[in-house]
Formats: structure tokens, C-alpha cells, sequence
């Protein structure tokens, strides 16, 4: 698994210099899904000990049906590929490549106790990156997710985003998809959602490198960060 470990500057990560800086990673190859839970569950323990900094982590993962809590096996439809459970919020999501993973490791105890404002924050983060690739993306009420507009004019699902917070630090994240093979959500009934379908930049006709997505999404990493409030140092109180 190759990776590119980068220091997001205070300008990049927050408004307060002061702050402790979360750290970003940038996998290169894809990580298997039950490598990327591990990690994500030690270095969850490692900030809430006060043993790691915040951990920022874009990736992909290799095909992978994974269940979230509320996840119904009536809605695994083919299991063709493994199928993992996650711990996350949610219900079936599929992960493979071409999609674009963001793993958010945050101290939410020191970032004002509010779940759902972490959650408002990545929606906004990923609609207004897809918004910098000519992507009208918005949220749907009584959905969850990203959606935008697909080339018959019907809503569909561009990204998925779910959850989970232990000891007020958050695990998991959200996915993009850039151009993943869709065909392979027809296995399963995408975050419970039937009767509305799945899109990807490449299908509305948006070349989008992993690279230049990535680019994007950190360039608009300040807002994120700011919605969230500034991480004071350890020493302060």
C-alpha cells in the first residue's frame, strides 16, 4: 500500500494558528476495506488518548459491499464481492475503484460536541468541491447522501457520507463517486434507497483525476475546518 503523508499547514486546516494541525494522507494504491477499519479504529483510540493528532485519510478501496447498523440483508441483493460490517451509521454502501474516500479521525470533544454540524460541515465540503467540477449537488430531505441531477434529468446519488463517533471522536466519512463501475451497486440497494439511482462524475461527462479531486476537496479544507471550530493546543483551556 503506497501513501503520501502531508502536514495540512494551520492556513489549510484552521484559523487558528495555534491549533494543532490534523495530519493528511493520500493513499495511492488501494487500501482493502478491513486494513482501512483497523487503522481507523487504533488511531481513533490513539486521539482519544491524547496519543495522535487528528487524521485526515483520502483513499480507494478495492470492490466491497460494507453494512452499516441499520443495514437490512434483505437489501444485499447479489453479494459478489465481500461484504463487511462497519460500524458506521447506515445501511449497505458499496466501495471499489473510481471512488473517492474521505476517512475524517477528529476530536469532536474539542470541536463543540455537535455531531450533526460535523455532518452539515462534510455535506457542504463535498457539495461545494463537486461545485468546482460544474456539479450541482444538494441534499434531499428524508435522504441521506449527496445527490445531483443524472443525464435523464432523474435525482441520483453522487456521494455517500456515513458516520461514527466513539469516545467524541468521529470515524468514517464520505465517498465521491468520480467513475467507479456503477454496475457494481446493483448488488445491493444503496444505503436503502430504491427507487432513485446512482451517478458518478464520469457519467455526467466530468473527467476528474484522483488527483485533481483531491486537490479541490483541500483547497476547500479551510471552510470545513472553520465550520467546525478551531482544536486548541493541549495546554490550553
Amino acid at each position: 500500500m503506497a501513501s503520501t503523508a502531508t502536514e495540512l499547514t494551520p492556513a489549510q486546516g484552521t484559523t487558528d494558528a495555534n491549533a494543532r494541525v490534523p495530519e493528511l494522507r493520500r493513499a495511492d494504491t488501494p487500501v482493502p476495506y478491513r486494513h482501512a477499519l483497523d487503522a481507523m479504529e487504533e488511531r481513533n483510540r490513539a486521539i482519544a488518548e491524547g496519543e495522535a493528532r487528528e487524521f485526515v485519510w483520502l483513499l480507494e478501496h478495492p470492490p466491497v459491499y460494507t453494512a452499516g447498523t441499520s443495514a437490512d440483508p434483505a437489501e444485499l441483493c447479489d453479494p459478489r464481492f465481500e461484504v463487511v460490517e462497519a460500524g458506521r451509521g447506515g445501511r449497505y454502501t458499496y466501495h471499489g475503484p473510481g471512488q473517492r474516500v474521505g476517512y475524517l479521525m477528529l476530536d469532536l470533544a474539542a470541536r463543540g460536541k455537535d455531531v450533526r454540524r460535523f455532518v452539515h460541515a462534510i455535506e457542504c465540503w463535498v457539495i461545494d468541491t463537486l461545485g468546482d467540477f460544474g456539479v450541482a449537488a444538494r441534499r434531499a430531505e428524508g435522504r441521506v447522501g449527496i445527490w445531483t441531477d443524472d443525464i435523464d434529468g432523474r435525482e441520483a446519488k453522487i456521494g455517500a457520507i456515513g458516520v461514527r463517533v466513539r469516545r467524541w471522536v468521529t470515524m468514517h466519512g464520505f465517498s465521491v463517486n468520480l467513475d467507479p463501475d456503477l454496475s457494481h451497486f446493483a448488488g445491493i440497494v444503496p444505503c436503502g434507497i430504491a427507487d432513485h439511482g446512482v451517478t458518478s462524475l464520469a457519467r455526467l461527462g466530468k473527467t476528474v483525476s484522483i488527483d485533481e479531486w483531491d486537490t479541490a476537496l483541500m483547497e476547500r479544507a479551510p471552510g470545513f475546518f472553520d465550520s467546525l471550530g478551531a482544536k486548541p493546543n493541549k495546554d490550553e483551556k
